[in-house]
């Protein structure tokens, strides 16, 4: 039989593409986490941020579009700097992380911003309750190579949500009118990703 090396020669090429082009990359918790700020009394605005955050992108390099992200946030993570504050928002009245431990993202697509930027629809669950929203992402830092020969890269994605989609409803009527706390979120998330070498 004879062999066809130009064949040979372009599907072994195309493999190599292909293995490249695809790998799963980690989000490094140690550097990343989530941020989040809302109103206060109307006057102010608080901040804070879940410091644990995990998962994995099905990166695809020769087409990001291509690429697949799942994030879980540990909402008993959650840090404003106020002890109280920070137990009030892990009760019952708000995440009840004792029922509801995780907040989980898995994007459905992925496409192409005009500003360079990419937009990851998916499905955010968070006190039970799942809604589609969509990620603003940066576009991704020129990776890195460690010293234990493992790849980095980062960005950022940030969103606006409105918490009593996610039955985050607790509130309180000021006495001069409005309410206690904000309606409207905005979330960023920074994470670097991390891939190591293969067989490690």
């Amino acid at each position: 039989m004879r062999i066809n090396t130009g064949m040979l020669a372009a599907v072994l090429v195309f493999a190599s593409a292909s293995e490249a082009a695809a790998g799963t990359w980690t989000i490094d918790t140690a550097h990343s986490a989530a941020h989040f700020s809302i109103r206060h009394m109307m006057v102010t605005t608080v901040r804070g941020s879940f410091g644990k955050v995990e998962g994995t992108v099905e990166m695809n390099e020769q087409d990001i579009t291509k690429s697949v992200i799942q994030a879980t946030i540990h909402a008993a993570s959650i840090n404003t700097g106020v002890e109280a504050r920070d137990n009030h928002l892990r009760s019952a009245d708000f995440f009840d992380v004792a029922k509801y431990p995780v907040i989980t993202f898995k994007s459905k697509s992925i496409t192409k911003a005009p500003d360079g930027r990419l937009k990851a629809v998916g499905d955010l669950t968070m006190h039970g309750v799942t809604r589609e929203v969509i990620l603003d992402v940066d576009p991704l830092s020129q990776a890195i190579q460690d010293g234990q020969g493992t790849r980095r890269t980062g960005t950022s994605a940030s969103a606006r949500i409105n918490r009593k989609d996610f039955g985050l409803a607790w509130n309180r009527v000021l006495e001069t009118g409005g309410l206690a706390v904000g309606e409207e979120v905005s979330i960023t998330v920074d994470v670097e990703l991390l891939q190591k070498p293969a067989g490690k």
